[in-house]
């Protein structure tokens, strides 16, 4: 099946992407002496992006077979639920439908909605999926409209309709409505709740190591030989350049990670850049110094969200708020033209001190 020629779900996300994430460890680990295992590896074009899944346990060909066509089924699933892009999706039912009116909807839809819910009140407004119309006006989604300033007053008209206050969820029966003419776009969480469907599913089936990739938001689970090597990915440096270069390689297990950044998707206007990143409490690009975020979680949908949320909020509050919430973050700050490797102590407390030191990372702690 072909994805390649399918609309993008998730072009905001995507375009922005800051993880170079080859997933596969190449070498062994220090000391290692024995060759690393040939993986079973899947890939392609899904959500406009590309998708890889490894797996390090041993298939034969028929089961190869039955596992790509259930990662594919699991990817199209959530395209069907939650894409901006297809006109037949729950998503774009809810954003036509009239205002008041409930719309039957998936669980999985519910789970997001719920999450992006709880993400929403934790970053108090820095996460926001009624932002959609805003980042149509800003030329970064479906609208497709030309790359521009937008009007002031159509800025602020569109900015007093958002609020997750717009949406009302009926957890009970699976339904939602719009309070408000919002347009509802899961385009910061989608791909990573997409990401944890597809390992599910590959646990369900009783894969015991395995890399799942979209786009570079990634879960992995066991070792890339299915004995002891970690499996490894690679944190880009902020740069315009078109090849991507990994500066910090990171040893993953059993956990996820999404990156979030301003500095891959944006335009210029009379000498100034738009990052893509939209700020749902102000209706503006964000302006701060943080390049890029990666959130270290159990559930990659979290981590999706959490890194947007963080790269709204900045530099320092992102941080304070991972603080205070014990959220393992990376982030890349810009620095008088180079940048600031910044990580918070929840990282630390995850991967060891070690480990940060050798990757030459500042800690920021509490106050």
């Amino acid at each position: 099946m072909n994805l390649a020629s399918r609309s993008p779900l998730l072009p905001l996300v995507l375009a922005a992407l800051l993880v170079g994430l080859s997933g596969c460890d190449d070498g062994a680990e220090p000391g290692a002496e024995s060759e690393p295992q040939e993986l079973v590896s899947f890939n392609g074009d899904i959500f406009g992006t590309f998708y890889q899944v490894a797996i390090a346990d041993p298939l034969d060909t028929g089961r190869q077979e039955e596992l790509e066509q259930g990662i594919l089924d699991e990817m199209h699933e959530v395209d069907e639920q939650m894409s901006t892009w297809r006109d037949d999706s729950e998503l774009s039912a809810l954003n036509q439908a009239p205002i008041g009116e409930w719309q039957s909807i998936s669980d999985e839809f519910m789970q997001v909605l719920e999450l992006s819910q709880q993400i929403n009140q934790q970053s108090d407004g820095a996460f926001d999926v009624t932002i959609g119309s805003l980042v149509n006006l800003w030329s970064f989604g479906p609208e497709a409209e030309p790359q521009e300033i937008p009007d002031e007053a159509v800025l602020e008209e569109r900015l007093a309709t958002v609020g997750m206050d717009a949406i009302e969820l009926d957890p009970d029966n699976l339904r939602v409505r719009r309070l408000r003419d919002v347009y509802v776009d899961l385009s910061a969480i989608a791909k990573g709740f997409a990401t944890d469907e597809v390992a599910a599913y590959l646990e369900r089936q009783g894969i015991e190591n395995y890399l799942v990739n979209l786009g570079g938001e990634v879960k992995v689970k066991g070792h890339r030989d299915g004995d002891s090597r970690l499996w490894r990915i690679g944190i880009e440096v902020p740069s315009d350049a078109s090849q991507p270069r990994a500066e910090h390689i990171i040893g993953l297990e059993d956990i996820s990670i999404a990156t979030s950044g301003d500095y891959r998707h944006y335009f210029e206007q009379d000498g100034k850049r738009y990052s893509h990143t939209i700020d749902p409490r102000t209706g503006r690009p964000i302006t701060h110094r943080l390049a890029s975020i990666s959130v270290v979680h159990s559930s990659n949908a979290m981590a999706d969200a959490l890194a947007t949320a963080l790269t709204v909020l900045g530099e320092d509050e992102g941080m304070d708020m991972a603080i205070r919430d014990n959220i393992a973050v990376v982030m890349l700050v810009r620095s008088d033209g180079d940048w600031e490797s910044r990580v918070s102590p929840a990282f630390v407390e995850r991967f060891g001190q070690e480990m940060v030191d050798s990757l030459g990372l500042k800690v920021v702690s509490a106050d």
